[in-house]
Parts: C-alpha cells; structure tokens; sequence
C-alpha cells in the first residue's frame, strides 16, 4: 500500500485510497495546497460546491502540472441545489468552477428528505451520460440509504461519513460494505478543540510506540479499516506528513485499543439534526 494505492468500486472505476480534503480553504490559498498535495504524489482531491472554493481546486490542479486524467476528483451537489430542482445547472456550475470536462465522483451532500431520492435520479442520468464516472452520497445514515435503494437503479459507489476513533460508524460501514458500497472517512482527525484527536492521550501513547504522530496514527488507522480517508490540511510540511504513513503497520492490539474509544459522537452535523 501507498499514496496511489486504490480501491475498487462497485462499477469497476478505481478510486485512490488517501485524499486531500478541502473543506473552508478559501479559493487562492486552496489552489495553493492542491498544488502541493500533487506534488506530494496526492492524486485524490475531495471538494464541494458550498466549500466555495471550486475554481481553486482547479487552479491547483493546472498549476500542478499533473495530467488531469491522473486526478480523482471528487464534489458534490448541495443541499439548496437539490430542494430547487437545480442538479444539472448546479453540475455544470460545478465544471466551469473546476475548469473540467467531468468529474470522478459526484455526492448528494446531505440527505435532504423529500428530494434527495429525485435527485439521485437526475444523478444516474449524468452517470449514464459519461459526465461523471461515479456517483455517491454523504451524510447518509442506513435509513436514509434504505429509503433511497427503494427507487435508485444505480446502488451508490460511497459513502462519506464522519469517521474517526470517538466515532468508528461501525454498524453504518458493514451495512454499505454488504451491499458494494465503499466508506469514505472525514474528519479523520476529529473536530476542532477539545475534539481534535491529533493530541489525544490515548491516541499519542500510540503514536509514540510507533514513533508517529497522532495524526499519521489516525490517518493510518482508518485506512487499516478500509476506508477512503479524506484529511484536510492548509500547511505543506504536514500535507506531506499526513502521506508519510506507508511504512509501519499498527497491531490488531493497537487497532482494537483505539476502537475501543468509541462514543458514538459527532465532532460535525449529524445527519439525524442537521439543520437541511
């Protein structure tokens, strides 16, 4: 395994494993950590339309050198889009933001009730066009994915959830893995605060066995658990650090410890009170 190491999809579409995520990177200082995440061998970058910041992931890329067909690129369809009927004209804003002829992924944001399963129709219909290799959702519980495989006809090829070691999503991951859908963790760090993982006792006790940080500890864990892991970072030296995770293996011991800190707890919006 390592930064091009990729998963499959359930459509054949090979994802890479580790990403850059860009969530509140304001436009030029995103361009910015685009560039240096290719640099770095990054070769998956995870954007949406409400980060705001599209036409710097797109400046990144071109500033790159990096041959776009060598990119995942991933963004997503956002929640006011979806309640005014906008899926194609918000897809096309999105590709004129991104300076691209298609994208990789493209996600539901968040479960808004009573349009996302027409909107993940509008969806199926730019995946058969080619406009879009795959498609995908986040924020989805199990009962929000139910909902939606009653009238879907393309079985979703992600979902993105909030996953990290105070929330492992344990019941939600093997639900979607039973039916071909591949994880993809955010916030793999934790929060903000006193919810941000990184300096975590616990998880520094690891770090220190292995001589690692916490955040190298976070991030190769839940890769060791098959996930997508989306970190998100505005400074180089720790882009390249957060990479720099191929080269040791945590225990079954090690790995059990830091399940074991479950609480269930979203550091984020939970689907289940997020304001649509």
């Amino acid at each position: 395994m390592d930064l091009q190491s990729t998963i499959r999809l359930n459509n054949g579409v090979e994802i890479p494993q580790q990403a850059l995520g860009v969530f509140k990177v304001e436009n030029d200082r995103c361009a910015e950590c685009v560039r240096w995440a290719l640099e770095a061998g990054y070769r998956h970058i995870d954007t949406a339309a409400v980060y705001g910041n599209e036409r710097g992931v797109g400046q990144g890329i071109r500033d790159s050198g990096v041959n776009r067909q060598d990119i995942f690129l991933t963004t997503k369809l956002w929640n006011d889009d979806m309640r005014k009927g906008r899926v194609r004209e918000a897809f096309e804003e999105s590709l004129e933001k991104l300076g691209t002829s298609y994208v990789d992924l493209y996600l539901i944001h968040w479960p808004v009730p009573g349009v996302f399963e027409k909107c993940w129709a509008e969806m199926e219909t730019l995946y058969r066009q080619g406009r879009v290799r795959a498609i995908g959702v986040s924020n989805f519980h199990q009962y929000h994915m139910e909902a939606l495989l009653k009238s879907a006809r393309i079985i979703p090829a992600v979902n993105q959830i909030e996953l990290h070691p105070l929330l492992t999503q344990k019941p939600l991951s093997a639900y979607c893995r039973a039916l071909g859908i591949e994880i993809e963790a955010y916030r793999p760090l934790g929060g903000t605060g006193e919810y941000n993982l990184v300096n975590n006792p616990d998880i520094a006790a690891v770090g220190a066995h292995y001589g690692r940080s916490g955040a190298q500890v976070l991030l190769r864990w839940s890769l060791q658990h098959g996930n997508i892991v989306l970190a998100k970072s505005m400074h180089q030296d720790r882009i390249v650090q957060n990479a720099d995770i191929y080269d040791f293996e945590i225990s079954a011991a090690d790995m059990a410890q830091l399940d074991s800190l479950n609480r269930d707890f979203h550091t984020g919006s939970n689907p289940d009170t997020f304001d649509f």
